[in-house]
């Protein structure tokens, strides 16, 4: 018996063999084993390219749309060791979509932070023409934004976790591969990408340097929020997707956090919207350089 399910996200194939045998009309597995094959060298059956062929035309169509304009490219090559536009567009967009949700409750008075992430080391998006593709390959999962209520002292503590991502540096210039990945008791195997979360400041800057001359859970410096220095009981809504907010990763306070909206709408289709209504992905409007790494107060230079 032959089973075969697609990986996500990747051209590969798991396929399961298993050896069956019936007896006293009962089945019982009597074998197994696994592997992966590469579709890419398989021939594609014509019975299934019949089958999908319009859906398939269809879905090519819709991620080739175009829906409007990036003012500059947008890349994640260097997005876990400095800042980027990239990691900065879905902060602003997600910051600015809580903004918006609050204004008329409560909680309209909270300035706005937004943490995001780079899923992948392999966004390229040009300047220029903008598709439903760029922006679903800027934001490759299906997570849905909330927002939280937080305090600065949470947020020093979520900067400080997110910060565990970094090997100890003591020289001010490095390999990215001597930099990321940090192996921690919560990631045996190295920290992963989409577990460093840069934080980002819609109303005014959320500055930080993160140095890797100290120890992990004391390396956020010079921590200000709009050119003064963060207090521990300012409160902010911090604008987070729901894997993160139920405990992925698990940064510290965002489970127990009070939830101040939850429309349980993807994030990648807030984006798409986002530029839909304005025709435009500005750089100048969202970019800025908010964070740095640095060795001993040093700025670090870390090379690919």
């Amino acid at each position: 018996m032959l089973l075969t399910e697609p990986l996500k996200w990747g051209m590969r194939v798991s396929v399961m063999d298993l050896g069956l045998a019936k007896e006293k009309g009962k089945w019982s597995v009597t074998s197994a084993h696994s592997l992966l094959l590469d579709a890419k060298t398989v021939d594609a059956d014509p019975a299934v390219v019949r089958a999908v062929q319009a859906g398939h035309e269809a879905t090519v169509s819709y991620v080739n749309e175009v829906i409007g304009t990036s003012t500059a490219p947008l890349s994640t090559a260097t997005a876990c060791w400095e800042d980027s536009a990239a990691i900065d567009a879905i902060n602003y967009v997600q910051a600015s979509t809580i903004k918006a949700e609050l204004a008329n409750g409560p909680a309209a008075g909270l300035p706005v932070l937004s943490i995001a992430a780079a899923f992948s080391r392999a966004v390229d998006v040009k300047a220029g023409p903008l598709t439903i593709r760029d922006v679903a390959g800027l934001y490759i999962f299906d997570n849905t934004l909330l927002s939280i209520k937080v305090t600065g002292a949470q947020v020093k503590a979520y900067l400080e976790w997110s910060a565990q991502y970094f090997k100890p540096v003591t020289s001010t210039t490095a390999r990215a591969q001597d930099v990321t990945n940090a192996v921690t008791a919560a990631a045996p195997n190295g920290t992963p990408d989409y577990n460093y979360d840069v934080v980002y400041g819609l109303d005014a800057p959320l500055d930080y340097e993160i140095d890797l001359a100290r120890p992990a859970g004391d390396r956020i410096a010079n921590l200000s929020y709009g050119g003064q220095a963060l207090r521990p009981e300012q409160e902010f809504a911090l604008a987070i997707n729901n894997y993160r907010q139920s405990g992925g990763g698990n940064f510290p306070a965002v489970k127990s956090a009070p939830v101040l909206s939850n429309s349980q709408r993807e994030i990648r289709q807030r984006i798409i919207d986002y530029v839909v209504d304005r025709g435009t992905l500005d750089v100048a409007t969202f970019s800025q350089a908010n964070w740095r790494l640095t060795v001993n107060g040093a700025p670090l230079t870390v090379t690919a």
